[in-house]
């Protein structure tokens, strides 16, 4: 057991660790998020199975609070409506279940951010396409090697790290930068 623990927390903290090296992305990536809720637009998030979950926390973390006492601000993960998601599905097909949804609520100069560990889910592709359709601006929380979502989003954050688990732990920690970012953004009431 004690191996097992051991193991895990050392690739862990390898894989957290690596993050240094994407800091101007990843702190970029924040500060856009910061100014689109700043000036009234929202963000879409959207990941299956642990990315789903990811995509669930950070909305939650942006309508609710991170650290700071402050209004809501407009984040839906497109995770969490099972009749959207069952109707599209049956009448679409399972690739348009977040695609559909971006149709029908994003408007120019919000931010729509797709979670893949690989990069290559179908669902976030065609979710990502129809963001750039709507005049979203997209960001990828992504591993590995991006997959084909990273030539499809214009900020691409590709973790450093092979082994899914360590790449869902880094996003959300991740996702847990970019709340302070904008949390700090709103207090000082400028883009972080």
């Amino acid at each position: 057991m004690a191996s097992i623990f051991e193991h895990h927390l050392r690739s862990h903290t390898a894989a957290i660790a690596g993050l240094g090296a994407i800091q101007p992305a990843i702190t970029a990536a924040g500060s856009h998020i910061a100014a689109c809720l700043q000036r009234g637009g929202k963000v879409l998030l959207c990941g299956n199975g642990g990315s789903a979950a990811d995509a669930q926390h950070i909305a939650a973390e942006l309508v609710g609070r991170y650290l700071a006492e402050r209004l809501g601000l407009s984040a839906i993960a497109l995770t969490t409506d099972t009749s959207i998601l069952t109707a599209v599905a049956n009448d679409y097909g399972y690739d348009q279940v977040f695609a559909r949804q971006v149709q029908a609520l994003a408007r120019p100069g919000d931010v729509f951010i797709g979670i893949s560990t690989s990069g290559n889910s179908a669902s976030v592709i065609a979710a990502s396409k129809a963001a750039r359709a709507a005049g979203c601006s997209t960001i990828g929380l992504l591993g590995r090697n991006g997959g084909q979502l990273l030539g499809l989003v214009d900020q691409p954050i590709l973790v450093p790290a092979d082994v899914t688990a360590h790449i869902q732990e880094c996003h959300i920690v991740i996702g847990h930068i970019w709340c302070a970012l904008v949390d700090e953004g709103l207090l000082n009431g400028k883009a972080a």
